[in-house]
């Protein structure tokens, strides 16, 4: 099996870049001045298998993976750029960045304020628990990625602030705290990506939880991970490539359903022969991968794309699960579409795929509420609206409650969006008391 050496690219030796692309030097520059802001990482993977350098400037994964200019407002560029001509570094130009990365709404939907429980009296930092059967945990050795997508919503996790970070150190609290919350099915690995940690290191976060998981009602332990997309060979032919599938097959063997939530964005991830060679090895371990991407400009709006991505998954025996709407933080004004542009877009490629596709689920919108669904755009009482729906919520009585929004052609996000026959959305006066009661002093927008 063809073995790689992983070599990673930052802004700490992207000059290395020049040597080995075709990149103009003001795309050049455009990674020094955005990549000081949002963080940047690449690999040698990502360079020299997926992007198309002979056409790169609409190259969807050269979007999806370098700066582009247009991802900071104009005014926010110049001032970097202009700290930068004046030499200025260290302190002095991570405190001008950070001024700008305040405005780019590093936290969305409850993050730091809502989403954080609590255990013996105590926040339990690196941890949320936003619905009720669903609990995150954020591994401190695994708060990076092999490459960094320029749209993460998680972006505040890369770019050196420690106010900006959710990690947690170890996982023994978080085993008490699930055996007390019996009504958490499901624990989620996230990040960054907890498969940038070795085999070692990612078993001393699960161990405690395994040796507990009787005294639990986890069923489902989901690994989010973008891997298989920016780096498979950690499951061909990593050093510890063997031992990370015979954990897999442990926790199958326990009786556990074993989750891979895979971020795939465009179909040529799915394209190489290794990345191939990677799923089939996870599946053979008894493990499911489910798919997800949200939807995005220049790297993903065309139906016939998400119709190939969703036939290719299903080919590879993964399972379509979401498309999600661009959440309303970093360079979301890049990559965002209107609502109604990415239900058509849906719609359409869903129409187009046969029915062991359809699986997926979406657009959706993972805002402070929960995770709402555009189901559909009708005429009611002679007014066109948009049928929502939530999929997940706060209150899980929300869940699957029919509701609806007066029709906006511009409307992007949740927060744009107005009640249709009513003055309030139905969840909105429990949203506030929730707010009240958990985190009055919570900056954060209650309820975008």
């Amino acid at each position: 099996m063809t073995s790689r050496k992983y070599k990673s690219y930052t802004l700490r030796n992207y000059k290395k870049i020049k040597q080995l692309t075709v990149i103009s030097e003001e795309d050049y520059k455009a990674i020094e001045v955005v990549g000081n802001v949002l963080p940047f990482k690449t690999n040698n993977y990502v360079i020299e298998e997926l992007i198309d350098w002979d056409n790169y400037r609409n190259d969807p994964i050269f979007h999806l993976t370098f700066p582009q200019r247009e991802m900071l407002k104009e005014e926010h560029y110049k001032t970097v750029e202009n700290a930068l001509q004046d030499g200025l570094s260290g302190d002095d130009l991570f405190k001008i960045c950070n001024n700008i990365r305040v405005e780019l709404n590093p936290h969305p939907a409850g993050q730091q304020c809502l989403n954080v429980p609590m255990y013996k009296n105590e926040r339990m930092n690196g941890v949320q628990h936003k619905y009720r059967e669903t609990v995150l945990f954020f591994p401190t050795s695994g708060q990076t990625c092999h490459a960094y997508c320029t749209f993460c919503f998680r972006w505040p996790q890369f770019v050196g602030d420690k106010r900006l970070k959710f990690a947690g150190k170890e996982s023994r609290d978080l085993a008490h705290y699930l055996i007390e919350h019996q009504e958490v099915t499901d624990l989620l690995f996230t990040g960054g990506d907890p498969m940038t940690m070795n085999y070692k290191v990612f078993r001393k976060y699960l161990d405690p939880i395994l040796k507990v998981i009787d005294k639990t009602n986890i069923q489902t332990i989901r690994i989010g991970t973008k891997s298989l997309s920016f780096w498979p060979y950690r499951f061909t032919s990593a050093d510890d490539a063997q031992d990370m599938l015979g954990l897999f097959k442990t926790i199958v063997n326990k009786g556990l359903n074993l989750a891979i939530m895979a971020h795939f964005n465009h179909p040529v991830e799915l394209s190489t022969t290794v990345v191939k060679d990677a799923i089939k090895n996870i599946i053979a371990t008894g493990a499911q991968i489910r798919t997800q991407s949200p939807i995005f400009k220049h790297i993903n709006d065309d139906p016939d794309v998400w119709a190939e991505m969703w036939r290719k998954q299903v080919n590879l025996n993964c399972i379509p699960y979401y498309m999600f709407m661009a959440r309303d933080t970093g360079a979301k004004d890049y990559f965002e579409l209107p609502i109604v542009q990415a239900y058509d877009i849906f719609r359409e490629a869903y129409s187009k795929v046969s029915g062991i596709c359809r699986t997926v689920r979406g657009p959706s919108m993972s805002c402070t509420p929960g995770k709402i669904m555009i189901s559909g755009i009708a005429e009611l009482n002679g007014e066109k609206v948009f049928a929502l729906r939530f999929i997940q919520g706060r209150n899980p009585d929300w869940v699957a409650m029919p509701f609806f929004a007066k029709y906006d052609e511009e409307a992007s996000w949740m927060s744009d969006l107005k009640p249709a026959f009513s003055d309030k959305f139905f969840f909105e006066d429990q949203m506030e008391e929730i707010y009240n009661q958990k985190y009055s002093d919570c900056e954060e927008d209650k309820f975008e």
